[in-house]
């Protein structure tokens, strides 16, 4: 049986020490940290300032965990869920977030993010001339999830004040996203628009962010035909007589 201790990365306190499988006794160190914080988070343990630099986190489940203040330097937290996570203060100096998923995270006083790193939106920023993305509505153009702006093809669409917090995952403005990621918030009776702006008028691309990121302004120009993506069987051909 192989064991592992977490500590505290200033006062090397010991936060958590799990007995791993037998599995685990010839795997790296960072692999078998990264056992232990999965265990950890499981058993709701508090790993506020946690020594956690290098851990081996590949899409682990740390939804809601206390990581506050916590050394993640290093880390690999690619895929990882991260929801309503606490990593307030915690150092991701040269942590890996591709696609983690950071919505409703705290990452106030978050150091050493790099959106460059963990955010391949960010490319976006750079693009010349008119770019286009995709908004998911309801059947009569509004939202699904806070609605007040109503969408119709052919309009412009804007937010005076919307949030240009990159470490808010969902703020006021205009949320847009990628067609994938419309698709899997798909519901029966949403439809999806497709939407025009430039890259000025892009108000934030959330850190790590699975596909949202918010616009100050857009116009609608389109709609997806759900049936050609997929998302709607085609209707059966009448039977010729």
């Amino acid at each position: 049986m192989s064991k592992i201790e977490i500590k505290h990365h200033l006062s090397g306190d010991i936060l958590f020490a799990p007995d791993l499988g037998a599995e685990y006794d010839d795997e790296s160190c960072s692999v078998r940290l990264g056992a232990a914080v999965r265990i950890a988070v499981k058993a709701h343990a508090d790993l506020s300032g946690a020594y956690l630099a290098g851990a081996y986190l590949a899409g682990a489940n740390l939804a809601d965990a206390n990581l506050a203040g916590a050394d993640l330097s290093g880390a690999d937290l690619a895929g990882a869920c991260l929801m309503r996570a606490n990593l307030s203060g915690a150092n991701l100096t040269g942590a890996y977030l591709a696609g983690a998923n950071l919505a409703g995270a705290n990452l106030a006083d978050a150091k050493g993010i790099s959106p460059h790193r963990s955010t391949p939106l960010i490319m976006l920023l750079d693009q010349p001339g008119r770019i286009r993305a995709y908004k998911l509505v309801t059947h009569d153009g509004y939202g699904p999830f806070s609605g007040g702006l109503r969408y119709e093809i052919g309009e412009s669409v804007s937010v005076e004040n919307a949030n240009t917090d990159v470490t808010v995952y969902c703020g006021a403005g205009i949320n847009v996203a990628t067609l994938d990621w419309c698709m899997r918030e798909w519901r029966p009776g949403y439809r999806i628009l497709v939407v025009e702006f430039e890259a000025k008028d892009i108000a934030a691309i959330p850190i790590a962010t699975d596909g949202k990121f918010r616009l100050h302004r857009c116009d609608v120009v389109a709609e997806k035909d759900l049936t050609e993506i997929g998302l709607v069987p085609a209707a059966p051909a009448e039977a010729a007589e």
